[in-house]
């Protein structure tokens, strides 16, 4: 039976799911992990409903049906939860040259606190978060996420934008993970200047989520 760490690792391997304008349902890894993700041609829900269910509540024909407001509003009150924003997935491999990971993290330290609201916005999502930052005060988070999928976030202070500092955490995630693993992070649509700094860092866009808290 294929899994939702299934599509997702197929997707880190370049093979999505087959754009034939369907839909599959997944089981939710876990009671946190409920999502709508779509894919070019494809969505995949990961939910612990039943799939008749699913096809009841889609309109013949309308490929986009389950990312809009009436199937997430029907998936809500089924489910007891509530639809977060939708949120572009972006992806980038490990940098594996030792000197490129060495230059990517130069400068970044380890923390240990948990009082910044990008880390404690991270943990309610994340699990083994681990948080970096630089003299600067911006900081970025990696962890686990949906389906075990590695994860970052970057957050910087509105006195240190616009040097660089974002793409230059977002490309040091890319050196904090196995030289073989891929990372994923998660840009709301509107927030162009996170776009430019991760696209700028190596990161490509492959779908987008929803998540059902």
């Amino acid at each position: 039976m294929t899994t939702l760490a299934d599509i997702l690792r197929g997707v880190e391997g370049g093979v999505f799911p087959v754009s034939d304008l369907g839909v599959t349902v997944v089981s939710a890894p876990s009671a946190r992990e409920w999502c709508v993700l779509a894919f070019t041609g494809h969505i995949v829900i990961a939910a612990d409903v039943d799939e008749a269910w699913v096809a009841e509540q889609l309109p013949p024909g309308d490929m986009v049906a389950p990312t809009t407001p009436p199937f997430l509003t029907a998936l809500a009150e089924l489910s007891g939860r509530q639809a977060h924003c939708v949120d572009a997935m972006l992806l980038a491999p490990a940098i594996t040259d030792p000197a490129e990971r060495a230059a990517a993290v130069a400068g970044l330290e380890e923390f240990t606190g948990h009082d910044h609201p990008r880390v404690l916005r991270a943990l309610e999502f994340r699990e083994d978060v681990r948080v970096y930052g630089d003299s600067s005060g911006s900081v970025m988070t990696i962890g686990s996420g949906i389906a075990r999928r590695t994860e970052c976030s970057v957050e910087v202070p509105e006195s240190a934008r616009g040097q660089g500092r974002g793409r230059r955490l977002a490309q040091a995630a890319r050196a904090l993970i196995p030289t073989d693993a891929h990372i994923w992070a998660q840009v709301t649509p509107g927030n162009a200047a996170s776009f430019r700094a991760f696209l700028a860092a190596g990161y490509r866009i492959v779908g987008s989520e929803i998540l059902l808290l």
